[in-house]
């Protein structure tokens, strides 16, 4: 008999019960804006009278939430830091802390163990836990069902979108920033007088625990206002200190950490991407985060800045997906649904609120009615308890000779004999007048939606008066943004530059050549070329394989006259046996180049037919390889070329008299006759005891043989 099972059912049947469990029980928040194990402690804590009065172990906290949450003191533990005010996780702490909790904006801070810390609910709690007790929300068994907890709390504000929130569950997640108190309950209120209100109109962006600055794109955040999906940049805020030479960074992006920034700092520092820097330090203390960049005299502060915001976390994006759990399920809404769920949640609680008052009410206007029907006949109410022969026919007496119902009856009951009197009664019938106004006005607010709102919009001005806060957060228009341009924080300084044959290459300085001016070569290689430049140019290395190379020189170390240098076939990953015949320097203003090839031909090209419209580090066939290139000379206006045989024959040749092309693969045209097996071995440009008068008939020395 087949008992296999296909792999789609086993894996129904097994991993889609715990796929759920993690969406629905731990990952993905509420629209209380809470996950269940926050809830937990939450709930724990007030239960433990921690709402007002000292606070007390937070050993003691997660020994009592252990009751509602069995997956361990430290997990429960780190939930709870994160919900502190000392830790700065959340814009609105729900935990009021005393000792160390860490900082979220460190990795290396960590919190203190429980049994140091201490810790009770902040004052916003209430407004979680102030109806609570007054069957707004269901309420189920813990793990063992030896109690009951809250499957929600009635918060009085859309908590939900006020404090930060992330999660990841199977197959989903949730990524929820936090929004500024006082902008989210506006806005709420706005809605629920008209449902077309603009969110933009209320809420301009994310407001997040430890500030940054927003940079604004009316567009970006209005897809995410409405969808709940997308992302926005957010930076570091810093201040400059020039005359120290100092940047101190005193805000960072809600989804970074201090040692991150600066592991990056260091490792580009290390790469040669940044050499502006001379020194960076973590100077966080209890006054708060402060990241120190000492910079160098030479360098731009804010330039260096845009550059440290492109190349690291000190600018980061925060990416958005409002994913709710709305009745059990998952649902992905932008802020005007999530604000629509909250206000029929509030309004749900309020609803119960009201049944249950209704209730209590009724309870006790029944109480006092049957109180009433003997306060004309006290002493009849006594004499019968009194007669009664049995305990049990007190209730039934009284029931028959008023005609009162049995809670009625069973409270006369037990009214005290001290009370039985004209002034006690009358001051309780007294509240009967009242009692029915209150069951009035419930029954009105049951049916009435516009009351409802009245009574959401209330409390919400009320919570703005007690909570609100500026904005930490600042914004940044998109627009007045400074973009990095890489050429700005390279450093300005005049450089010598020194290529072998072997392709060593040399960068350095003036003051470092002044004290030792005696350049340092392997033993078989000698000097190709030599000459001056600046750190900020680029130059193009031409090969033998006719490939031109861009070499940035601010991306090579400055190095010393005694040091061998770097080899450049490694760092421009050339091709085998590929060496740099040519180095030119692209920011002169030439107009033509001259190749000579060992054919005799020689090619004028046009400078601009070296130029692309983008950076690109390698450009192939920039010259024709019919014949051996024997040198590339660079022209800023026509020049005589000194042209040398291998059979030690010369010409003197004007370039005017060749015409310029555009295309670099010309092979060139015959410009130098040579004999049988002979062939150009050098070119340069002329000295002036090579001139000739005339360039179609050359004069030259007598000491010099002509082609």
């Amino acid at each position: 008999m087949n008992t296999s099972k296909n792999i789609v059912d086993t894996l129904k049947d097994n991993y889609m019960p715990y796929a759920m469990s993690v969406i629905v029980s731990r990952a993905i928040p509420q629209i209380d804006g809470l996950k269940p194990s926050h809830r937990k402690l939450l709930y724990t804590m007030y239960k433990m009278n921690l709402q007002k009065g000292n606070r007390t172990k937070s050993a003691n906290i997660v020994g009592q939430t252990m009751k509602l949450n069995p997956h361990g003191d430290q997990a429960i533990y780190e939930t709870m830091v994160r919900m502190t005010k000392g830790n700065e996780a959340l814009l609105y702490p729900y935990v009021d802390s005393k000792g160390n909790f860490g900082k979220n904006y460190s990795r290396d801070m960590k919190a203190a163990a429980a049994r140091y810390t201490e810790a009770k609910l902040m004052d916003i709690c209430e407004e979680l836990f102030s109806e609570v007790d007054k069957d707004t929300v269901d309420f189920a068994d813990n793990y063992d069902s030896t109690m009951k907890e809250p499957t929600l709390l009635p918060v009085r504000f859309p908590n939900i979108l006020v404090n930060p929130n992330k999660g990841i569950a199977v197959g989903m997640a949730s990524s929820i920033p936090s929004f500024n108190l006082s902008e989210m309950c506006r806005y709420t209120i706005a809605f629920m007088e008209n449902e077309d209100t603009l969110v933009e109109d209320y809420v301009i962006a994310p407001d997040f625990p430890y500030g940054g600055e927003i940079i604004y794109d009316p567009d970006e955040m209005k897809e995410i206002f409405k969808y709940g999906r997308g992302s926005f940049k957010i930076r570091s805020k810093y201040r400059v200190d020039k005359k120290n030479n100092f940047i101190e960074v005193y805000e960072i992006p809600y989804t970074t950490n201090v040692e991150v920034i600066i592991e990056k700092v260091i490792e580009l520092i290390k790469a040669g991407k940044i050499k502006e820097i001379s020194d960076i330090r973590d100077e966080t203390d209890l006054n708060g985060l402060k990241i120190t960049i000492e910079y160098k005299k030479s360098a731009n502060p804010d330039k260096l800045m845009t550059k440290l915001f492109k190349m690291t976390a000190l600018e980061d994006s925060f990416g958005c997906n409002f994913n709710i759990l709305i009745n059990n399920r998952p649902k992905v809404m932008g802020v005007k649904e999530i604000i629509s769920n909250w206000v029929d949640f509030r309004r749900s609680c309020i609803l119960r609120r009201t049944e249950s008052d209704i209730g209590k009410r009724q309870s006790k206007l029944n109480l006092l009615l049957g109180l009433e029907k003997i306060i004309l006949d006290i002493d009849t109410a006594i004499k019968i308890i009194r007669n009664a022969e049995l305990e049990k026919d007190v209730i039934p007496a009284l029931m028959s000779y008023f005609d009162l119902n049995k809670e009625q009856a069973d409270y006369i009951s037990e009214i005290k004999l001290r009370n039985l009197n004209k002034e006690y009664i009358l001051k309780r019938l007294a509240e009967i007048k009242t009692l029915k106004e209150e069951i009035a006005q419930g029954h009105n607010l049951l049916n009435s939606k516009k009351l409802q709102n009245k009574n959401i919009e209330k409390d919400l001005k009320d919570v703005m008066k007690k909570y609100s806060q500026e904005r930490k957060t600042t914004i940044l228009v998109k627009d007045d943004v400074e973009v990095y341009i890489k050429e700005d924080t390279i450093e300005d300084y005049a450089v010598n530059l020194y290529i072998t044959e072997h392709n060593y290459f040399k960068k350095i300085t003036d003051i470092s050549l002044r004290g030792n001016s005696e350049q340092k070569f392997k033993d078989d290689d000698a000097l190709l070329e030599n000459f001056s430049a600046r750190n900020n140019e680029t130059l193009w290395g031409i090969t033998n394989k006719a490939n031109l190379y861009q070499i940035k020189l601010h991306e090579f170390a400055d190095t010393k006259s005694s040091n061998l240098g770097d080899f450049l076939p490694n760092i421009l990953g050339f091709e085998q046996d590929e060496l740099i015949v040519k180095l030119i320097n692209p920011n002169i203003a030439y107009k033509y180049i001259a190749l000579i090839f060992e054919n005799g031909k020689i090619a004028k090209v046009n400078y601009e037919a070296y130029i692309t419209k983008g950076f690109r580090k390698k450009l192939q066939k920039v010259y024709s390889e019919k014949s051996k290139l024997i040198d590339i000379i660079p022209l800023e206006d026509d020049k005589k070329i000194y042209i040398k045989s291998s059979t030690d024959r010369y010409s003197v040749l004007n370039t005017s008299l060749l015409s310029p092309v555009s295309s670099r693969i010309s092979p060139g045209v015959q410009a130098v006759k040579l004999i049988k097996n002979d062939n150009v071995v050098e070119a340069r440009l002329s000295n002036q005891d090579e001139n000739i008068k005339s360039d179609t008939s050359p004069k030259l020395p007598k000491t010099m043989k002509k082609l």
